[in-house]
């Protein structure tokens, strides 16, 4: 039977449930809450129609119920009119319950989701006083490292909680879990340029636009699909050079832990399959580039089988990232 916690987990990101899945015990627990608590962040700050001040506010808000400065309820009724057949609303309108499942876990476990998710929180908050806009790659890594750069510092303390082997490891570790949040968040500024223009937000920096003759009110304009299709590929480019610290995060835990590293595999070679896709596609930026269930499935398939070698993994990646090879040198770092 599923854990209410993963079922609402799964109505938010059946991705990330699956990879939680393959957590033990308590461990798989503790993720699923804290990724549950970043939901309730994420929900604040990317809500549709929610004016800037108000999310920062109650972003503040949020941060201070993680601390105990507020309380869960205080919360929840500021945001009850928002419609909770919404998915994200739900779980934001559930943070009373899910707070009460983070307090239910082991003390060690307790402090670092804490930790972590308010100081993510509160950079979300920073971000939304800064404005919907990016100068240049140094703020986009900045805004990407406090919403998923502090999540990689997260789940690497939760598993260094789990064992001693990798607690052992953990200051290397942490680096590399901060390359691979940015790796995935800027995947997910790829995938998303359309729809977060939808809302107002442009995540590409303006010093890429600017440097291949565009502008904000030209970067989605048919017109400039050229230029366009530049500055995704430049962001594939950094999506890569990101992505090649994820397979020493990953082979960096001990081979027992096959469901620990399985829970990374998956995120990790399903963000390489989407820039895949996206290498020079246009529905990046006049629609969707997603990759098929196909293909989803033979990943999780050939990980479940060979991903305890660290020899296969290297050969893997190697052969998924090959395409972009040379990328560093046909585009500006």
């Amino acid at each position: 039977m599923v854990k209410q916690n993963l079922q609402m987990l799964r109505g938010v990101s059946r991705t990330f449930a699956l990879s939680i899945e393959q957590l033990p015990g308590v461990l798989r627990e503790a993720t699923a809450d804290a990724y549950l608590l970043l939901r309730v962040s994420d929900c604040l700050e990317d809500h549709e129609t929610m004016p800037a001040d108000r999310k920062a506010h109650l972003l503040r808000l949020w941060a201070d119920v993680l601390v105990g400065k507020e309380t869960a309820t205080h919360l929840t009724k500021s945001i009850a009119d928002l419609d909770g057949n919404d998915p994200e609303v739900h779980v934001a309108q559930s943070a009373e319950l899910v707070m009460e499942w983070v307090r239910a876990l082991p003390n060690g476990l307790q402090e670092p989701i804490l930790t972590h998710v308010h100081d993510s929180t509160l950079g979300m908050a920073r971000w939304q006083d800064h404005g919907p806009y990016v100068e240049d790659e140094a703020a986009l890594d900045d805004y990407m490292h406090e919403v998923a750069g502090r999540v990689g510092y997260l789940v690497t303390d939760l598993f260094a909680w789990h064992s001693a082997r990798i607690r052992e490891r953990r200051v290397a570790l942490l680096p590399l879990a901060r390359q691979c949040g940015l790796a995935l968040q800027t995947v997910n500024v790829i995938r998303g340029i359309p729809k977060d223009y939808e809302r107002g937000w442009v995540f590409v920096p303006q010093t890429f636009m600017h440097e291949a003759g565009l502008t904000r009110e030209t970067l989605l304009d048919p017109a400039y699909l050229e230029q366009s299709l530049i500055v995704t590929n430049r962001l594939v480019s950094k999506a890569v050079r990101h992505l090649n610290y994820g397979l020493d995060y990953i082979t960096l835990f001990p081979r027992r832990f096959h469901g620990i590293r399985l829970s990374l595999m998956w995120p990790f070679f399903l963000a390489i399959a989407t820039l895949d896709k996206s290498w020079g596609n246009a529905n990046v930026l006049l629609g969707e580039a997603k990759i098929g269930r196909d293909q989803v499935k033979q990943i999780i398939l050939r990980t479940k089988i060979f991903g305890w070698s660290n020899r296969w993994l290297v050969n893997y990646y190697g052969g998924l990232i090959r395409p972009f090879a040379n990328l560093s040198a046909s585009l500006k770092t």
